[in-house]
């Protein structure tokens, strides 16, 4: 049996002061294809993207909106997706192709660890990656991969402004078995830093309680930016 074929697929906005340390990172992963999607940047970052000989399609702004947009193009049997401040390896890559030889595995993602030195940053890495696996809810940051055929049969994305990464793995748990890989991806730790390590702890863990309790994604995004 051919080995599965697998995508990358990356949302970015206005990442021209990043593209340089990222790009080859993403090159060298040698993904079966890799794809960029821009959500309209005000900058010069599909172009600089485009200048590397890589592919970077054009969306309306909103991760769920690039991610899926990215996806409609896609062949590949597997989807990765990956932000742009999260690295990953080609190893990490071959690990998830051969999860998905065992056919009760609908999709997953990878344990997270944060770029930041401060003693504080291995408690909340320690916290995201105990709850994911209790939970089978994942993050974007930590890399979620899935069958492309079941992430069309269920609609993608969520178009929300905020959290669509959380309400998709709530969805995808029900399809089948998450994969919870212990391999750490590592993800920036700057917004913390910038905001506050404990100030953004609470404002996540605040917005995650009141999605949990009902309020819509559309107020959520407005705290968020307004705490921002």
């Amino acid at each position: 049996m051919a080995e599965a074929s697998l995508a990358v697929i990356v949302p970015v906005y206005n990442e021209e002061q990043v593209l340089h340390d990222h790009l080859q990172r993403f090159i060298g992963l040698e993904a079966d294809e890799l794809i960029f999607v821009d959500g309209g940047s005000t900058d010069q970052t599909k172009v600089l993207i485009e200048q590397k000989g890589l592919c970077c399609l054009s969306s309306k702004a909103g991760r769920a909106s690039q991610m899926n947009a990215g996806a409609e193009v896609i062949k590949s049997d597997i989807l990765v997706f990956i932000h742009m401040d999260t690295v990953v390896s080609e190893s990490d890559l071959e690990l998830v192709k051969a999860l998905f030889e065992q056919s009760d595995i609908v999709g997953g993602r990878f344990d997270v660890s944060l770029s930041g030195r401060h003693p504080a940053f291995r408690i909340i890495e320690f916290m995201i990656n105990q709850r994911s696996r209790f939970t089978k809810v994942s993050t974007g940051d930590q890399v979620q991969f899935v069958r492309r055929p079941l992430f069309e049969s269920m609609g993608g994305f969520a178009e929300m402004p905020l959290l669509e990464d959380v309400e998709f793995s709530k969805r995808l748990k029900k399809m089948g078995r998450i994969a919870c890989l212990p391999e750490k991806v590592m993800t920036s730790s700057r917004r913390w830093e910038s905001h506050g390590i404990f100030r953004t702890v609470w404002l996540m863990w605040k917005i995650r309680l009141l999605y949990w309790l009902g309020v819509s994604p559309e107020k959520l995004a407005a705290l968020y930016r307004d705490a921002r």
